[in-house]
């Protein structure tokens, strides 16, 4: 990943040296248990746990002639370990390694993730609280429909992040795996208790049956809800662009105060940060579809996933952790402005009292289609005109026959259409 999107938590763990620092670990657990069941002298465990090391540029020296990167990072090791070496991935094959750290990379960068998604969840509620009864019109198709409240939109993200938080927990569930099971998964050559043993050491579940790798199922599960949490950071992203826009003004991001929006016009505000997050979770989601198709392995084993993963795997993540740090920010620091809600919900003379009017002439007998009819007949004239909805309906003739005046305008000044709010928060947003 470009360095402009790397955060030094999330980039430390796909480095190389954490990577080796991880199979050395797994290699000392797979002496140890070994030791402690009479397949190895228990020296030599010993030998591999106190002088087991490595040197990066010798094992990238060594894999130039091997072209193979685990023999390379054996040979290297072997010769700080001495005697002993003859014991040092005794019984296993590359892939006991190589699946094993994989996916306690993967449970380290998931568990930051988690972090920064508990935080927005966090933020979201007490914004959503904050402007409870902050009132704004609701918008389908991109046209006004009813008022709603700038923290009821606010609650609907905030629960869509939780749902991701709880598929993410199951996703870190499904990867934490261990599998220490031998050339093509037989534990023809290593006993079964090291597997279980190295698992419960590093906190991860033992694999079932992992044929010569981790069935590949887990981490496409995985990858998908990180695209699925992709495309709520960007329903959140394309949401704040919309309000943003001049005409509507009813949100923005933060500009701090040596910002520039341009290069040519200095007056610019751009919703820069969620412009990116747009972009950034387009690019989360690219790696479903290269994940599923990892699943697909011939028999036992083959490499074909292996160039995917050692792209994939650290840029996706860490441009997921970036994503939510970013969006985190977004929601801490958002700018809102309630008298241009105001102002906008009121921009078509109160037209989102439509509904209101018609349900009160189906309440005094009409049918919904002839209450529709009238209702909308003064709808267009008001739309067509400029004029204010609550003129117009007191000047229809047929209406009037059926409501009074009175009960139109009380209609009309009533926030009714708003009663519940209170409900949805004391019920919903605990």
């Amino acid at each position: 990943m470009i360095p402009r999107y790397n955060r030094p938590d999330i980039e430390k763990i796909w480095s190389i040296e954490n990577k080796f620092k991880i199979w050395t670990e797994i290699e000392c657990l797979i002496a140890e248990k070994q030791a402690l069941i009479g397949t190895i002298p228990k020296k030599a465990a010993k030998d591999i746990r106190k002088k087991a090391k490595f040197n990066v540029r010798e094992i990238e020296k060594i894999e130039k002639e091997t072209k193979h990167d685990v023999v390379a990072y054996i040979n290297n090791v072997s010769k700080y370990i001495g005697d002993s070496s003859k014991y040092f991935h005794y019984g296993v094959t590359s892939s006991d390694i190589i699946d094993t750290s994989f996916s306690l990379q993967l449970k380290q960068t998931a568990e930051v993730i988690r972090k920064n998604l508990y935080e927005c969840i966090k933020n979201l509620k007490i914004k959503s609280k904050k402007y409870k009864n902050t009132i704004m019109i609701g918008r389908s198709h991109g046209i006004h429909a009813e008022p709603i409240t700038f923290g009821l939109k606010l609650s609907s993200f905030y629960f869509e992040f939780k749902r991701s938080l709880d598929r993410l927990d199951k996703a870190i569930n499904e990867i934490s795996v261990c599998a220490i099971s031998g050339p093509v998964g037989t534990f023809n050559s290593i006993d079964p208790r090291v597997q279980d043993y190295v698992a419960k050491k590093l906190k991860l579940n033992s694999e079932d049956i992992s044929t010569q790798v981790i069935p590949r199922d887990r981490h496409a599960y995985f990858f998908s809800i990180l695209g699925i949490l992709a495309s709520s950071i960007e329903r959140f992203s394309v949401e704040i662009r919309n309000l943003q826009k001049t005409e509507v003004l009813e949100v923005e991001e933060s500009f701090s105060t040596n910002q520039k929006g341009s290069s040519a016009m200095p007056h610019k505000r751009n919703p820069v940060l969620s412009e990116n997050l747009t972009g950034i979770s387009r690019y989360i989601r690219s790696a479903v579809i290269p994940s599923f198709e990892n699943i697909v392995l011939w028999h036992e084993r083959d490499i074909s996933h292996s160039s995917v993963e050692r792209i994939m795997a650290p840029e996706i993540t860490i441009a997921t952790d970036f994503a939510l740090v970013r969006l985190n920010g977004i929601i801490k620091n958002l700018k809102v402005y309630p008298k241009n809600m105001e102002k906008n919900l009121n921009m078509l003379g109160g037209l989102h009292n439509t509904h209101n009017i018609m349900l009160k002439l189906i309440e005094k007998g009409l049918s919904r289609q002839l209450a529709y009819k009238i209702v909308q007949e003064s709808a267009m004239e008001t739309w067509n005109n400029k004029r204010e909805f609550a003129e117009v309906l007191l000047k229809n003739k047929q209406l009037n026959k059926i409501i009074k005046n009175k009960d139109i305008e009380k209609i009309i000044n009533s926030c009714n259409n708003l009663k519940n709010i209170d409900w949805i928060f004391k019920n919903k947003i605990k």
